[in-house]
C-alpha cells in the first residue's frame, strides 16, 4: 500500500506517524512544502494551485491513494482534488469533527488553526451540521506553525503565545478542544498545561490515521493495491533543518532519506 501524503512542511509529520502505527506495512510518500510553508495566511486560490502540484507529483510516485495532511488545504482544496483526480482522497477535517462530536460532554468545543483554516467555516460548518445546538468557540493561532517549524515545542515563548491564544477557551469553558492544523500535536503537551486535564484535546492526526487505515483495507478488499513494502520517501521543496529533528525526537521516526524537488515544475 502506498500511500501519498502532503503538507506545507513538517506538521504532517504527526499523521505520518499515526498511519505508520495504523498501518505498519504501507509505504508512506511524503512531501513537505517547506519552500512554501505556512499556507494559513495564503488565498484559497493560491492554496489550490498548491495542492494541485503537490497531488501531480505525488501521483507521479504510484500512490494508492492520497491524504492531505493540512488542514487549511482539506478546507480550500479538498472539493477540487476529489473532481480532478480518480485516487481516494482522505481529508483531516471530516475524522477531527466525528470525535470531536464523540467525546465532548457538553459539546462546547474549542477549535484552534491557521488563519485560512479558520476563516474558511469548514469546521464550524461541519461541527453545526452534525450537531445544531453546539456551542463552537473558534481562534487562529498563525504562530503556532512557525514555533514548531522553529523547532520550539517546549519554549518559554512558545508557552508565553500559548497563554495568549488560549485564554479565550478557559474563560467559554470549553470541555473538548480540535487542533484543527497538524502541526498543533506537536505543542499538546503545552496546550494541555495551559487549559488542563479537564479539556479533552482532539487530534485529528490520530483520527485521519484510524480512516486511512478503513479505505486502505477497501483498496485491498477490491484487489487494487498491487505494491510492495517499500522504504518510506520523504520530499521537501526546500531545505528544512528541523524537519529530520522533529521526525527523529518528536515522533520516533527514525533517519529520514530525504530528497530536494521543484514542485513549480508540476
Amino acid at each position: 500500500m502506498r500511500i501519498g501524503i502532503f503538507d506545507s512542511g513538517l506538521g504532517g509529520l504527526t499523521v505520518a506517524a499515526a498511519i505508520i502505527n495504523e498501518l505498519p506495512d504501507a509505504q508512506l510518500i511524503y512531501f513537505g512544502d517547506t519552500a512554501r510553508v505556512p499556507y494559513g495566511p495564503k488565498s484559497q486560490k493560491t492554496i489550490q494551485k498548491f495542492a494541485e502540484q503537490n497531488t501531480r507529483f505525488l501521483i507521479s510516485k504510484n500512490i494508492d491513494m492520497l491524504v492531505i495532511a493540512c488542514n487549511t488545504a482539506s478546507a480550500y482544496a479538498l472539493s477540487l482534488l476529489k473532481s480532478s483526480f480518480s485516487i481516494p482522497i482522505i481529508d483531516v477535517i471530516a475524522p477531527g469533527v466525528k470525535s470531536a462530536l464523540g467525546v465532548s460532554k457538553d459539546a462546547i468545543i474549542g477549535i484552534i488553526g491557521t488563519i485560512g483554516t479558520i476563516k474558511s467555516g469548514a469546521y464550524q460548518e461541519a461541527l453545526t451540521r452534525l450537531k445544531p445546538r453546539a456551542t463552537i468557540v473558534v481562534k487562529p493561532c498563525p504562530l503556532f506553525v512557525p514555533l514548531v517549524e522553529e523547532g520550539f515545542l517546549n519554549h518559554p515563548v512558545t508557552k508565553l503565545v500559548a497563554r495568549e491564544y488560549l485564554d479565550v477557551f478557559k474563560r467559554a469553558k470549553i470541555d473538548t478542544l480540535v487542533l484543527a492544523c497538524t502541526h498543533y500535536p506537536l505543542l499538546k503537551p503545552v496546550i494541555t498545561e495551559v487549559l488542563g486535564n479537564q479539556v479533552l484535546i482532539v487530534d485529528s492526526a490520530i483520527e485521519t490515521a484510524r480512516e486511512v487505515s478503513l479505505i486502505a483495507n477497501e483498496i485491498r478488499l477490491s484487489g487494487k493495491d498491487n505494491s510492495e513494502k517499500g522504504m518510506h520517501e520523504f520530499y521537501l521543496s526546500d531545505v528544512d533543518y528541523s524537519f529530520s529533528e522533529i521526525a527523529i525526537k518528536a515522533l520516533n521516526l527514525g533517519e529520514l532519506d530525504m530528497q530536494y524537488l521543484n514542485i513549480e515544475e508540476y
